[in-house]
């Protein structure tokens, strides 16, 4: 199976006889949205778009997501927005998971294949367009970007899953590797957005326990995520909010390799009410 590939939301209604339980889970440490429960009903329209729709995955909101909202976006051929973003402080990331979507930033285009990666910085005007015949299918990610007197703003970045070499984790070559498209080591950055790839069998080896908060969402195959005191089996389509310090793990499982894309916020110091 090509290692490329990227699950997104089928629509449509459930049949009557599907039973309602399911693993969708909201607790005080964690959250799991499965993709069961993105159906036609649960989406949401946007000012200034057209032919387009989403799913919202997190929120800031009291109890929940503290740094970041995600959207999952589909925007029909010919449709977009001129101004997709009304709030100046917000930086985005895009992540294409089928079709083609065009950015247009400051005057320039940029079009985004099936694994395209996005980052605008705060601030900026720019556009949103499908120019293709197909549907466009992609994340977005933002957040208000937390600025620092002395660093400037990140430039933008125009990527892609294939250009991307994955980083190897020590002592875990060759089953557990990080695309990143972002350099968390450039301070001007206070967000990270990667996809992280475990080979079946892989793991996390201990119990992640730290301040950053995390949202996953499975791109490919299937694992077993330890989420605060649960173990719980997920696979591609689904959904995860972590808070911070929400102790994690996981098992890669199946016979594909377990990819997500990863939010956390990164390089700020703490704030102090």
């Amino acid at each position: 199976m090509n290692e490329k590939d990227y699950y997104f939301p089928l629509g449509g209604l459930p049949t009557r006889s599907e039973l309602l339980s399911s693993k969708a889970t909201f607790k005080d440490a964690y959250m799991v949205m499965p993709a069961s429960v993105m159906s036609d009903i649960v989406t949401s329209q946007l000012p200034f778009f057209t032919k387009s729709r989403f799913w919202v995955l997190a929120r800031p909101m009291t109890g929940f997501s503290e740094t970041f909202s995600q959207y999952i976006g589909e925007i029909e051929p010919s449709g977009g927005a001129t101004h997709p973003e009304n709030d100046k402080r917000a930086e985005a990331v895009f992540f294409v998971t089928d079709g083609a979507l065009t950015i247009v930033l400051e005057g320039e285009k940029h079009v985004l294949h099936k694994g395209g990666f996005a980052y605008l910085p705060a601030g900026h005007d720019y556009q949103l367009w499908n120019e293709a015949k197909t549907t466009a299918r992609f994340h977005w990610i933002r957040k208000a970007y937390e600025k620092v007197e002395g660093l400037d703003k990140p430039d933008a970045i125009f990527s892609s899953d294939q250009q991307i070499t994955p980083a190897e984790m020590k002592g875990h070559e060759g089953v557990w590797m990080t695309s990143r498209f972002m350099d968390m080591n450039d301070l001007r950055h206070d967000m990270n957005v990667a996809i992280v790839t475990f080979m079946p069998g892989a793991h996390i080896p201990f119990m992640e326990t730290h301040v950053m908060e995390h949202g996953l969402y499975v791109l490919q195959g299937k694992g077993v995520y330890r989420l605060n005191d649960d173990w719980v089996e997920v696979e591609k389509g689904d959904f995860m909010w972590l808070r911070a310090f929400c102790p994690q793990a996981c098992y890669a499982g199946g016979p594909e390799p377990f990819r997500y894309l990863l939010y956390k916020d990164i390089n700020r110091h703490a704030k102090l009410w």
